[in-house]
C-alpha cells in the first residue's frame, strides 16, 4: 500500500511539474498558445464529426441523429479553429465589463460605508478601485486573461507540488 500511494504521489507530482510548464508558457505567450489549443480543439471536433459522419453511412442512413451530430461537430471544429480569437475577445469583453461594473458596485457601497461612519469604507473604496483598474486591464489587454489563468496553473501547479511531497513524507505516519 505504501509503495502503490508513493507511485500515486510521484506521479501527481510529474501532473503538477506539467501544469506549472504549461502555466509558464501561457503566462509568456498566451496568444501563441491559444491559436495551438483553439486548432487541436478544433481539429478533434473535425475529426469526430468526420467519424460520425462515417457512423452514419455505415449503418445505412438510418440513424440520422448521427449525421445532424456530424454536422454540428465539423462546423464547430472549423468555427473553434478560425474563429478563436474573436470567441475569445467576446469573452474578455465580456468578463471586463462584468468585473467593472463589480467595482463600480463596490466603489458605490464603499460611499455608503462612509455614510454610515464606518471604518471599512476606506479598504472597500481601495478595493473598488483596484477592481475597476484590473478590469480597464483586462479590457484593452489581449492576453490579461489568458496570463492570470496561466498564474493561477502555475501556482496551484506549485501547492499540489508542496501537498505532494509532503505527503510522502509523511505517509509511513498516515499508515500506521
Amino acid at each position: 500500500m505504501e509503495k502503490f500511494l508513493k507511485k500515486s504521489s510521484w506521479t501527481d507530482i510529474i501532473v503538477s511539474l506539467l501544469f506549472v510548464l504549461f502555466g509558464i508558457m501561457l503566462i509568456a505567450r498566451p496568444e501563441s498558445i491559444m491559436s495551438v489549443i483553439s486548432i487541436l480543439l478544433g481539429a478533434i471536433c473535425v475529426v469526430m464529426g468526420v467519424l460520425k459522419g462515417i457512423d452514419y453511412f455505415a449503418s445505412g442512413k438510418s440513424d440520422s441523429y448521427l449525421l445532424a451530430i456530424a454536422i454540428v461537430a465539423i462546423i464547430t471544429g472549423f468555427i473553434i479553429m478560425f474563429c478563436a480569437d474573436i470567441i475569445l475577445s467576446v469573452f474578455r469583453i465580456i468578463i471586463a465589463i462584468w468585473i467593472i461594473y463589480s467595482g463600480i458596485m463596490n466603489l458605490q457601497t464603499s460611499i455608503i460605508w462612509k455614510d454610515y461612519k464606518s471604518r471599512l469604507w476606506l479598504l472597500t473604496l481601495l478595493f473598488a478601485i483596484v477592481i475597476i483598474l484590473a478590469g480597464i486591464y483586462i479590457l484593452i489587454n489581449n492576453g490579461a486573461m489568458l496570463q492570470l489563468v496561466g498564474w493561477i496553473i502555475v501556482v496551484y501547479g506549485i501547492i499540489d507540488i508542496i501537498e505532494s511531497v509532503i505527503f510522502i513524507k509523511k505517509i509511513d505516519n498516515y499508515l500506521d
